[in-house]
């Protein structure tokens, strides 16, 4: 059973910078791709940036140029680096991933990590 572990949430002021991390836990699979999205009280889940099994990258409109998603096979986990924070960027941050056991690809939502970013 793979069980996401998400860290790294917070306060902090506008401009400062946030680290949030996403780590599954168990054995015998790989990470296949994953993303990040956030959500905000009052609107819908949007994807933040995913990277895919390759290593290409895609962000949202919004973060590009601030934000900077990673990930470590070894370790099973994924990074996003957030820097230059807005108040905008405030929301509660989810990882996504899809594993691959043996050629089946399954996929896991984290349980969420809060960012907030004020004055």
């Amino acid at each position: 059973q793979v069980q996401l572990v998400e860290s790294g949430g917070g306060l902090v002021q506008p401009g400062g910078s946030l680290r949030l991390s996403c780590a599954a836990s168990g054995s015998g699979f790989s990470l296949y791709a994953m993303a990040w999205y956030r959500q905000a009280p009052g609107k819908e889940r949007e994807l933040v940036t995913n990277i895919t099994r390759s290593g290409s990258t895609n962000y949202a409109d919004s973060v590009t140029g601030r934000f900077h998603i990673s990930r470590d096979g070894a370790k099973n986990a994924g990074y996003l680096q957030m820097n230059r924070l807005k108040p905008e960027d405030t929301a509660l941050y989810y990882c996504y991933i899809l594993i691959d056991t043996w050629g089946v690809i399954d996929d896991y939502w984290g349980q969420g990590t809060q960012v907030t970013v004020s004055s």
